[in-house]
């Protein structure tokens, strides 16, 4: 929950995001992984933590109160409400991706990047946001079915590598999401708004066309190949036609967001250097982050789950260290 106050040490008006995340083992990892994520991150397009709200006693700690710069909206809003220009199209889309190499510099996965993820003023300064599904890029998962439990409503943005095999994934997945929501701001409503799984997956095609016969041998999963050969053979589709009044360097730049082989997708340096984004482009302004240190994701990698009371402890530890 999301709601307006004034922080009293600065007299600015902040956002406070208030989370009750005890009732549910996954929910409290998600909440440390947040708040550590957050405090780490200095970043001009990542949302900051100002303060947290100190519990009095771990005995009486229910909930945790996040004090965060206020931004007036999300993408979500303004892709259906405002009618956006070229302009707004590069500006938006080079903020992204310059919030996108901080992470990944830091070796990190947003997730779920998706355009209610996207927080934007009045000026248009746009900062990423929600980090609950965040992960290490450096560390798999020996059980990867477990990289799936958290994904609920984020299928239509969900890279086709992560429904076709669980086991391997990269900073790619991000830049797919980044691709649908470019996609999205150019004609004004979702690319590919699957229903399930299978639903997901055959939109995905109708628009890129049936793989090729390397990026079909590339999915590991012989289930994954089996089911890609029992549907019908798609023609790739024309995004100069899809989007008849993009630029032709936002095409372009949009084939290779949503490239659908990961190996051939674009990286975010080569993203933020693409001849599109030229008029923000200033390699001297995109920094890297600092490397994480290694214990960020240990709640995450343990090989057993820690319970609902040892997470709720260092959430506390967390907030009053």
């Amino acid at each position: 929950m999301l709601r307006s106050a004034v922080h009293l040490p600065t007299a600015t008006r902040v956002a406070v995001k208030r989370i009750s995340p005890f009732d549910h083992q996954m929910f409290c990892v998600r909440t440390l992984r947040e708040i550590r994520l957050l405090r780490h991150f200095h970043h001009e397009n990542i949302i900051s933590i100002l303060d947290i709200i100190r519990p009095a006693s771990l005995e009486t700690f229910t909930e945790v109160h996040l004090i965060q710069e206020l931004m007036e909206t999300d993408m979500h809003r303004v892709i259906r409400t405002q009618n956006l220009s070229n302009d707004h199209y590069q500006y938006f889309v080079y903020q992204i991706l310059r919030g996108l190499k901080a992470l990944h510099s830091a070796g990190v996965l947003h997730r779920d990047l998706k355009p209610s993820n996207l927080l934007l003023n009045a000026n248009c300064d746009l900062k990423i946001c929600d980090f609950g599904l965040a992960r290490s890029a450096d560390q798999p998962e020996p059980d990867g079915k477990a990289f799936l439990t958290e994904y609920v409503a984020t299928r239509w943005y969900r890279a086709p590598e992560i429904m076709l095999t669980f086991k391997e994934y990269t900073k790619a997945i991000d830049l797919w999401s980044v691709g649908c929501i470019f996609a999205e701001m150019l004609s004004g409503r979702p690319l590919f708004p699957g229903r399930d799984y299978h639903h997901q997956l055959s939109l995905i095609l109708e628009v890129l066309g049936t793989p090729s016969l390397d990026d079909f041998y590339a999915i590991s999963s012989v289930r994954s190949r089996d089911y890609i050969r029992s549907l019908p053979f798609c023609k790739r589709k024309n995004f100069a036609t899809l989007f008849p009044n993009a630029d032709p360097l936002a095409i372009d730049l949009l084939e290779r967001l949503l490239e659908f082989s990961p190996r051939k997708r674009i990286t975010v340096e080569e993203a933020l250097a693409h001849p599109y984004l030229e008029p923000y482009h200033d390699p001297t302004d995109e920094p890297n982050a600092e490397p994480l240190d290694p214990s960020f994701f240990d709640a995450d990698s343990a090989k057993e789950p820690l319970s609902r009371e040892e997470l709720k402890r260092l959430i506390y530890l967390e907030i009053t260290r």
